[in-house]
């Protein structure tokens, strides 16, 4: 099976295999990438065999990154060259950050010292560059305040860093396949990325803005035109599927040989680190699948985690009744597969999305089992985190879960029953569920349906152990919350893996108003890198990489 595979030669020409006019389509606009921004006169991409050995001097992009969401996004547009200025007349409102960025008003918020600029904010972040970043765009946000943003961006071509970004979909990521019935938990100012305001993309678009908060189908339509409307559309490829991303090695003693993938049950000390080597597929128009191989010098990951939900590992769960995200409980409603039933859905969960599903069957008139672990009065729950006036359909959920509970003396509620501090002990065939409560006490029950909502995972099965290894906890997997992605906090590269980046909800920035700060340090640590090493190509400059 012959391959796409992005790779040059110093001198920069490409060894010309036969390939048909349906492949030649493809890649021709990589091809035109490499033409426009290295400098190159490409005719054709070239193919090898799946077994072709590397060549010596293989290299390809200084960066891809592999996730087309917001983070995807925002990074791209960094590494495309723009720059981020404290404005000329911007007073921040917190007045020792203010003296900071005075005393280097002339740099961008890149050529500055990260660290020294967000020593002792505070915010809603664990990472400290997405704290800055975020006090930079939105001064004072979490207290209420709508201050301007204190930048102003500028379009400096001569930082370009050549780049590549691969997405399953349409530039937006998982925002193209969330339900669009519900609100945005926040606001559509704070959905934005640099460069393009909100609301006014949004008020081109449609007549009547109610509220600050926005549909989730017109955030993927914004970062669907932020893309084309920055001039980032050269750098992006959809429909781009990852199977494996794996580090290459040379052995240090013998300069003739060639660049590998070793086992890791190898001894690596012989062995010097090089390239890393991506391996995928990308599917057409007609549905078939062109596969490709790539190199990279640095990989960044911005995958999200809403790419495989969250089990809870119990018996039956498999059973076809059993549903893992809002689409598919949607889905279901808008079929009429619901309608009429009179036995329950069951909901397991006790985050916002649970909460979604609450008020998608209840809107649809059916009933609700809500089964949750935790105590309606702890602290943590998320609905104590949201003010009333903003978000009254979760504080009805909210309240609902604290008056609406299940009693030993009373038999389930018509239209909603909460079961804090409970959870599923198994589905059965006969569509029945088995609950079991803190104390111990069982309980069976009749469903139609039942929709569980605990979270997601990241799909990092292209990575080496899952990715299991870059976490905190290197024996379990990547989660946002409990097992981030274990990062430098400025540079936001992996501690375990060096010359491969994380950014988003992979290092617990599940909102966008956080993750800009991860595009923010890793492109400082990039352009850094380029000014001492000399590692990429300025754009327009030189007949090779050195």
């Amino acid at each position: 099976m012959p391959v796409w595979c992005c790779r040059c030669s110093l001198a920069g020409h490409f060894r010309n295999y036969s390939d048909t006019e349906t492949e030649g389509e493809i890649f021709n606009s990589l091809v035109q990438y490499f033409g426009d921004n290295l400098g190159r006169k490409v005719k054709a991409m070239p193919l090898v065999e799946e077994t072709s050995l590397l060549e010596d001097s293989s290299v390809t992009f200084p960066v891809v990154i592999i996730g087309n969401g917001p983070s995807g996004i925002c990074l791209s547009y960094m590494l495309s060259g723009y720059r981020p200025y404290l404005s000329s007349e911007a007073i921040h409102p917190n007045t020792i950050l203010n003296s900071k960025l005075e005393e280097a008003r002339h740099l961008s918020i890149v050529d500055q010292d990260l660290e020294y600029l967000s020593e002792g904010l505070e915010g809603r972040s664990s990472n400290p560059v997405a704290v800055l970043f975020d006090t930079l765009l939105h001064p004072d946000a979490d207290f209420g305040y709508d201050y301007p943003s204190v930048l102003h961006w500028k379009l400096e071509q001569h930082h370009y860093i050549p780049h590549l970004v691969l997405g399953k979909g349409p530039p937006g990521g998982a925002w193209h396949n969330m339900e669009g019935s519900m609100l945005t938990i926040s606001f559509g100012s704070w959905m934005e990325l640099p460069g393009l305001k909100f609301k006014d993309w949004v008020s081109s678009k449609r007549r009547n803005l109610k509220g600050d908060r926005v549909m989730p189908e017109e955030i993927a339509r914004y970062y669907k035109h932020y893309v084309k409307v920055m001039g980032l559309q050269k750098n992006f490829r959809e429909n781009t599927y990852i199977t494996s991303v794996s580090r290459l090695y040379r052995d240090q003693d013998d300069d003739d040989s060639q660049d590998r993938d070793i086992s890791t049950k190898i001894e690596k000390s012989n062995f010097i680190k090089r390239n890393w080597e991506i391996r995928g597929y990308q599917r057409i128009a007609d549905g078939s699948h062109v596969p490709f191989c790539l190199f990279a010098e640095n990989v960044a990951l911005a995958t999200g985690t809403l790419d495989s939900p969250a089990h809870l590992e119990i018996e039956g769960e498999d059973f076809p009744f059993v549903f893992h995200s809002m689409p598919e409980f949607g889905a279901a409603i808008n079929k009429g597969k619901l309608r009429g039933k009179v036995d329950p859905v069951l909901i397991v969960g006790s985050g916002l999305t649970a909460a979604d599903a609450v008020l998608c069957a209840y809107n649809s008139n059916i009933p609700v089992i809500h089964v949750f672990r935790r105590r309606v009065t702890d602290p943590s729950l998320i609905f104590k985190q949201l003010p009333k006036k903003l978000y009254p359909e979760y504080h009805k959920v909210y309240h609902m879960m604290c008056t609406q509970s299940y009693s030993v003396d009373s038999n389930l509620l018509s239209d909603y029953t909460s079961f804090p501090e409970h959870h599923v002990l198994s589905f059965k065939s006969d569509m029945k569920c088995v609950l079991q409560s803190i104390s111990g006490l069982k309980k069976i029950f009749k469903l139609s349906a039942a929709v569980v909502l605990i979270g997601s995972h990241p799909n990092l099965s292209f990575l080496k152990d899952q990715g299991c290894y870059l976490g905190h906890k290197s024996s379990q997997p990547i989660t946002c919350k409990g097992n981030p992605v274990e990062i430098d906090t400025f540079t936001y590269e992996c501690i375990k893996e060096a010359n491969l980046f994380a950014l988003g909800p992979l290092v617990g920035d599940n909102f966008v108003r956080f993750l800009k700060g991860g595009a923010l340090g890793v492109t400082r640590c990039l352009a850094t890198r380029q000014k001492k090493k000399h590692l990429f190509v300025e754009r327009g400059g030189g007949d090779g990489i050195a």
